[in-house]
C-alpha cells in the first residue's frame, strides 16, 4: 500500500441501490414537460461520461416503483458490460438494469477520480472475480458494495485526475486521427474506383445487370431439417444470410442451391447493399439477393466491383431495402473480357494495399486502448503520480503511410 492511501469497500463510502421499473412501463410514459427523466441504456451509449438528457419521461405516479437519482450520482449498468460508470448531470429515475451509487460524504473523494477508478481494469477485475461461477454474470448491490478501492488524499486524487485527463486527451486525439485516416483511405479507394468506372462508361457499352447474368433471385427460408450450426461431414454447405458479420454465415446444410461463382447483395437492414463474391457452393436465405454472371459476357469479380461502385438507393420505406427488380434495372459498363480482367487486377491490388493499411491502423487503435488500461493500472497502484513526463513518453507514433504503385488497366 502506498503511504497515505486508504483502502475502503465501495459500500463503506457509497450507498449502492438498484433501480426499479413501474409495469407496464407504457402506462407510465409521458410527453409532459413535468414528467421525470426515464434513464435507459440507450441514453448512456451516446454519452462518454455524463448523462444530460433522456429520450423518455415517466409520470410522477411511476416513482413509487422505481429509483430516483440526482445530479452527481453515479450509475452503473448491471449487465455483462460490467458496470461502465456514468455521472448524472440531470435528475431522473432508473430501471432495474441500473445500480446507483450515492456518496455518503463520510470521506473526501473527487468525482472525476471515482469516475476513472470505476471504469478501470482494477475494478473490472474485481467485478469479474466476484461474479465468477454465477450463471447470470450481472452486478448486484452486494457484489459492488464489497469491491475494495484505493483512496489517496484528496490533493493526490486531483493530481491523478489531471494526469489522466491530459494522457487520455492525447490518446483520444491520436485515435481520432487514425480513424480519420482510415476513412480517408476508404474514400481514396472509392474515388479511384468511381473514376475508373466513369471512364469505362464513356469507352464501352453499358448493359443492364439483368443482361449480364444467368440468374438473379432472392434467397428463401432457411432449411429446418437438414441444418447444423456447425460444419460437419454431413452438413458442409454454407447457408448465407444478408448479415455482414461473419460474412453472412448462418449455418450449414447438405445441398447447395448455388453452385457457380456468384455475387451476393444484402437486400435489407443496416448492411443493405453489402456485396460479396462467393466462389463456393452455398444456400442463400431470405433478404439476400444472388447474381450468377453469364461468364461468356462478364467476369464474376468484375461484376462484384461494378455492383460495389453503384450507389445503391433505398426503396423509400422506413427500412432500407433492395428488390430483385431493382437489381435487374441497374446498368453497368461492360468492356471486353481482357479489359475486365485488367480492371479486376488493378482494383484488387489497390484494395490489398488499402486493407493492409487499415489493418496496421486498427492494430494501433488496439494498442492505444491497451495503453489506456496500462495507465489506469499505474494510476490506482500508486505509480502514476511518481512519474514525470508521462505525456512525453506516450508511444503515440505517427500513423503508417499508405503507398502503392498500380498499373492503369489495359496498360502494360
Amino acid at each position: 500500500m502506498r503511504t497515505g492511501w486508504e483502502y475502503k469497500k465501495i459500500g463503506e463510502i457509497m450507498l449502492v441501490e438498484r433501480g426499479g421499473s413501474p409495469r407496464p412501463i407504457q402506462k407510465f410514459l409521458t410527453d409532459s414537460p413535468e414528467g421525470i427523466n426515464w434513464i435507459k441504456i440507450s441514453d448512456a451509449t451516446a454519452s462518454n461520461k455524463y448523462i444530460y438528457t433522456t429520450r423518455e419521461k415517466i409520470t410522477k405516479e411511476g416513482l413509487h416503483k422505481t429509483r430516483l437519482v440526482e445530479e452527481g450520482d453515479f450509475i452503473l449498468s448491471n449487465s455483462m458490460s460490467f458496470g461502465r460508470p456514468y455521472i448524472m448531470k440531470t435528475r431522473g429515475a432508473i430501471h432495474d438494469g441500473w445500480l446507483v451509487l450515492k456518496n455518503k460524504k463520510n470521506i473526501e473523494i473527487d468525482t472525476d477520480y471515482l469516475y476513472f477508478l470505476l471504469g478501470s481494469p482494477y475494478i473490472f477485475e474485481q467485478f469479474d472475480k466476484l461474479a465468477a461461477g454465477s450463471t447470470v454474470r450481472n452486478l448486484n448491490i452486494g457484489l459492488v458494495s464489497s469491491v475494495s478501492i484505493p483512496i489517496p488524499p484528496l490533493p493526490e486524487q486531483q493530481q491523478i485526475v489531471t494526469i489522466l485527463d491530459k494522457a487520455f486527451a492525447a490518446i483520444d486525439q491520436a485515435k481520432a486521427n487514425i480513424e480519420r485516416n482510415i476513412e480517408n483511405a476508404k474514400e481514396l479507394f472509392q474515388s479511384k474506383k468511381e473514376f475508373l468506372f466513369q471512364s469505362l462508361s464513356k469507352e464501352c457499352k453499358v448493359l443492364s445487370i439483368e443482361n449480364v447474368c444467368e440468374q438473379i433471385f432472392a434467397g428463401g427460408d432457411a432449411p429446418k431439417d437438414n441444418f447444423s450450426k456447425e460444419e460437419t461431414k454431413e452438413f458442409s454447405i454454407p447457408i448465407i444470410a444478408n448479415a455482414v458479420k461473419h460474412n453472412g454465415l448462418y449455418g450449414y446444410t447438405n445441398q447447395a442451391r448455388v453452385t457457380k461463382p456468384s455475387i451476393t447483395v444484402a437486400a435489407r437492414g443496416s448492411g443493405t447493399g453489402h456485396t460479396e463474391y462467393r466462389d463456393y457452393p452455398f444456400v442463400p436465405i431470405v433478404r439476400l439477393i444472388v447474381l450468377t454472371p453469364d461468364t461468356y459476357v462478364i467476369n464474376a469479380e468484375f461484376l462484384m466491383h461494378a455492383i460495389k461502385n453503384l450507389i445503391i438507393e433505398r426503396s423509400g420505406s422506413a427500412i432500407p431495402q433492395l428488390t430483385v427488380p431493382m437489381m435487374k434495372s441497374y446498368s453497368i459498363p461492360v468492356p471486353n473480357k481482357a479489359k475486365q480482367i485488367d480492371v479486376v487486377q488493378s482494383l484488387n491490388q489497390i484494395e490489398l494495399v488499402l486493407n493492409d493499411y487499415k489493418d496496421k491502423l486498427e492494430q494501433k487503435l488496439e494498442l492505444l486502448d491497451e495503453l489506456k488500461k496500462s495507465i489506469l493500472h499505474k494510476a490506482f497502484s500508486g505509480e502514476l503520480t511518481q512519474q514525470d513526463g508521462l505525456l512525453e513518453t506516450l508511444p503515440i507514433a505517427a500513423e503508417p503511410r499508405m503507398a502503392y504503385q498500380t498499373q492503369q488497366p489495359g496498360k502494360h
